[in-house]
């Protein structure tokens, strides 16, 4: 995992021995980031039923796996060698949460390429019985992890702008970098990764995560009031642009890129073109949709044609959409559970076409 220092002006780095491209096979170095992620075993309970209780690490029975580096078989979907699960937060972290997340990769499967596109949000994530907590910071590019056979994580997705008042530094402080986060918290990252290792499932795991960060939100600020209205401003489904939403906000656009850069890292219109994706990401996740029907969902999304949405998917997945939407045929199946992150902007972003 890239460690950490301290950079000019006091930003966090992170080594960059650690961090290095790859070449995607059709459009050369795009500036994929990949980090590799050590094999742990350990408290790896099926997150839907833990009533079950953990501490084995979860390993189906049998499996017919497809091809090239995808972990589970099409001809067989309901057999996989990974799973994701994610679910809302309670509604008192609601402000500063959009998710909780569980992550297993067999410990009879094979190393699984876990790839992520920016969303704008912050991470924090703990492998069950590696005893770190991490943080991620927004992103601008994809990253590809490696997990290893026997890997379980779990994890919190914070909002974008929220970040400050739970972490005590803003997210433009960890913009593309990921740290331990001890850093941060001091010995109670520490504290919390070992209750983490002891918890009877992997639900639990998680639920702990969540019981920590609802502690420190009771004790937080609320997340920029401003910037959280800029941002609702920002979302797919309204039909302004930056400039738009600033004089709604009866500030400048210059006050606007001011505020975004102090909160997030990048400006109003990064996260705009972020969200705009997770929109499109949204609307193809769900029913897998045919190719001849990017079109209709790059317009739904808000792109303003089939090319628009072509260069921002390479940017920020480096895949075209054919691409993106043929991996996610192969390695989402029943086993994926999107639905927290995903299903209000699918909805959100379909009722405005209908209306």
């Amino acid at each position: 995992m890239p460690r950490s220092s301290r950079g000019a002006g006091g930003r966090l780095t992170e080594k960059s021995s650690d961090i290095f491209k790859t070449a995607d096979p059709c459009h050369g170095d795009v500036g994929l980031r990949v980090l590799a992620s050590p094999g742990l075993s350990g408290e790896a309970g099926d997150p839907r039923n833990s009533d079950r209780g953990g501490g084995n690490v979860w390993e189906p029975e049998s499996c017919t796996r497809g091809a090239g580096n995808i972990p589970m078989s099409m001809a067989n979907a309901s057999v996989s060698f990974h799973r994701y699960q994610e679910w809302s937060p309670a509604p008192e972290l609601a402000p500063w949460v959009s998710c909780i997340w569980t992550q297993q990769v067999a410990a009879g499967g094979r190393v699984y390429e876990h790839r992520t596109v920016p969303n704008g949000c912050t991470e924090i994530s703990c492998a069950v019985g590696s005893g770190v907590v991490w943080v991620a910071g927004p992103q601008r590019g994809p990253i590809a992890e490696h997990l290893s056979p026997g890997t379980s994580a779990v994890g919190i997705r914070v909002r974008p702008g929220a970040a400050a008042s739970i972490l005590g530094v803003p997210a433009s402080a960890l913009l593309d970098l990921r740290l331990e986060l001890d850093r941060l918290w001091g010995s109670a990252a520490s504290r919390l990764a070992e209750r983490i290792a002891q918890a009877a499932s992997l639900r639990r795991a998680a639920n702990l995560l969540e019981q920590e960060l609802a502690v420190r939100a009771a004790r937080a600020s609320a997340p920029d009031a401003l910037v959280a209205a800029a941002i609702d401003g920002l979302q797919p489904w309204r039909a302004g642009g930056v400039g738009e939403v600033a004089s709604d906000l009866f500030i400048s656009p210059r006050q606007m890129r001011r505020r975004f850069a102090e909160v997030l890292g990048y400006g109003p219109k990064t996260l705009q073109r972020t969200l705009r994706f997770q929109g499109f990401l949204a609307l193809i996740h769900e029913d897998h949709a045919q190719d001849g029907a990017l079109a209709y969902f790059a317009a739904a999304a808000g792109y303003a044609d089939q090319a628009h949405l072509t260069r921002e998917c390479v940017r920020l997945s480096a895949r075209t959409p054919n691409a993106l939407l043929r991996e996610m045929r192969q390695a989402c199946g029943i086993d994926h559970d999107h639905g927290a992150s995903l299903a209000p902007l699918r909805h959100a972003l379909l009722g405005a076409r209908v209306s």
